[in-house]
């Protein structure tokens, strides 16, 4: 594409994991608005919040790079100094209310009351220049709203370094009583070396109860450290029953986004199986040797384990996209359009609005220009659940416009059809919703997720990619027999958590790590 890219998309999770997600004000009674009031309530506030006249708008590029702390130095994306030059917080603040205005995909739906001088800070602004509008099920429109340190971000975006533990956490219930659960490890992470499981159960975290305690600061600093080098103490239950105590160090963790890939034996013939956590620039190369692999093994079905990826880069996911099919319902096809909003911000030809299923490497971890192995399939099956999100969501919305049937396993995926050209100012990236993506057929709106082919509980019981394991199972029982467990079956539509079900996510981690990015390979 002509257009340099940057950055795209998140899915807003809580500032705090173990305090409440505000939704917004309301009446001391704390009960939930009937949806039949809901149209009348949105156009009541919207007359009130277009009624008094807004501040003064200026052209972000007016502005840009006025910074009240300019930086010096070099940009890691540019490779060029950094525009830094001397501002003010109100600088800082008219630039975002400018690249707001320009780029936002709901920029007509912003409330034009806000004033600027209500927040303190460019960031505080930032967070409500956004739609009020909610989507069908009640829930917030926009729910993915988010900031980002520049320096930060472009750490984990490209090399997927992370200071932590290496312990991916599952919150099946934030509030006390809480459930508190090791999703996955980091191999060769503090936690991997301590020989940390998933399905292991937090009790304890630098001597406050993680069950019922009620210091959700200290529980939080401990289970997300923000320094190389922190420690806390962790009492943790193993999926066996025994307890320990441990002190854990933080580090710098590599993540590996493509793990476990193996191939199972069916009746119906050798079966694929991938676990594919995050699509990061590393994921290149690892889903290219991951395919090599299956294809070497001549496996006649695939089951592509997305329960945790909150998504990431696009090109990648078209990437991943063809090596699933066959050029004969890819090629000349749309992978991803992106929709911009009515002032075609970004002064895009409808070319270069278009995502295709790339064909050769693009360059992020792998030579770029090499051809990409096809496993020529019609059909796969993705593992999903709440924390399936964004650029994911673009690889089943994708191949299905292609006609490709996509099985879905586990739960609602989190509803994000939305993505970010993320921008970097004065050393804060604003990632707001600036395109909508819809495939080969049109077809975009799933604001509020997809729903699974077959409905099953996350099985902590089991490692990930073991054939006991209930999503791993259910997928296998269903290639060869086309039908879903009964509902009275254990780890089944059943017992599925409200969370899983409604597709809200229980993973508590980066809004980076949900997102939607379309980036140029460095």
């Amino acid at each position: 594409m002509q257009f340099v890219w940057q950055r795209a998309a998140a899915l807003v999770v809580c500032a705090s994991a173990l305090s409440g997600c505000g939704g917004g004000g309301g009446g001391g009674g704390g009960g939930f608005l009937p949806l039949a009031a809901i149209p009348q309530l949105q156009q009541q506030q919207q007359q009130q919040q277009l009624a008094a006249p807004d501040e003064p708008i200026v052209e972000s590029s007016s502005v840009s790079g006025l910074c009240t702390a300019p930086r010096t130095g070099i940009d890691p994306d540019t490779g060029a100094v950094f525009p830094d030059r001397s501002g003010s917080v109100d600088d800082e603040k008219r630039w975002v209310r400018g690249w707001i205005d320009e780029t936002y995909l709901w920029f007509d739906e912003v409330p034009r009351s806000l004033r600027a001088s209500d927040y303190a800070t460019p960031v505080a602004w930032f967070s409500v220049l956004k739609t009020p509008q909610l989507t069908a099920s009640g829930r917030a429109k926009d729910r993915f709203h988010f900031t980002q340190d520049t320096a930060t971000y472009q750490s984990l975006s490209r090399g997927g370094v992370d200071v932590g533990y290496g312990i991916e956490w599952a919150f099946l219930s934030a509030s006390a009583p809480r459930d508190i659960r090791v999703a996955y490890t980091e191999a060769n992470s503090p936690a991997a070396q301590a020989g940390i499981v998933r399905g292991t159960r937090v009790l304890e975290v630098d001597g406050v109860d993680a069950v019922n305690g009620t210091d959700t600061a200290r529980l939080n600093g401990g289970l997300s450290p923000v320094r190389e080098g922190e420690a806390h103490s962790l009492r943790l239950r193993a999926p066996d029953g025994t307890e320990r105590t441990l002190s854990l160090v933080a580090a710098r963790v590599q993540r590996a986004p493509v793990l476990n890939v193996k191939t199972i034996g069916t009746p119906g013939g050798p079966v694929g199986y991938m676990q594919f956590n995050d699509h990061l620039a590393t994921a290149e190369a690892a889903l290219i040797a991951a395919v090599n692999q299956l294809q070497a093994a001549g496996i006649v079905d695939l089951v592509i384990d997305m329960r945790y990826n909150g998504g990431g880069l696009l090109d990648v996911a078209s990437e991943l996209s063809s090596m699933v099919s066959s050029g004969a319902v890819t090629t000349g096809a749309v992978f991803e359009r992106l929709v911009f909003n009515s002032k075609n911000p970004f002064r895009l030809a409808p070319a270069q609005a278009i995502v295709p299923f790339h064909t050769t490497s693009r360059g992020f971890s792998t030579p770029v220009g090499q051809l990409l192995p096809r496993l020529g399939l019609s059909r796969v099956s993705v593992l999903t659940g709440p924390d399936t999100c964004s650029a994911s969501e673009s690889v089943i919305n994708s191949l299905r416009g292609v006609g490709v049937t996509v099985n879905l396993i586990g739960g609602a995926t989190c509803g994000k059809p939305y993505g970010f050209l993320p921008q970097d100012n004065c050393g804060t990236t604003y990632f707001s919703i600036q395109f909508q993506g819809v495939n080969n057929r049109g077809f975009g709106d799933y604001g509020d997720g997809f729903a699974p082919t077959c409905a099953v509980a996350d099985d902590f019981d089991h490692a990930l990619g073991d054939p006991a394991e209930a999503r791993l199972a259910t997928a296998l029982s269903f290639l060869g027999t086309g039908v879903c467990p009964a509902p009275g079956s254990s780890k089944t539509a059943a017992s599925l958590r409200k969370s899983e079900a409604h597709g809200t996510p229980y993973l508590v981690r980066s809004p980076i790590r949900e997102s939607r990015l379309v980036l140029t390979p460095q």
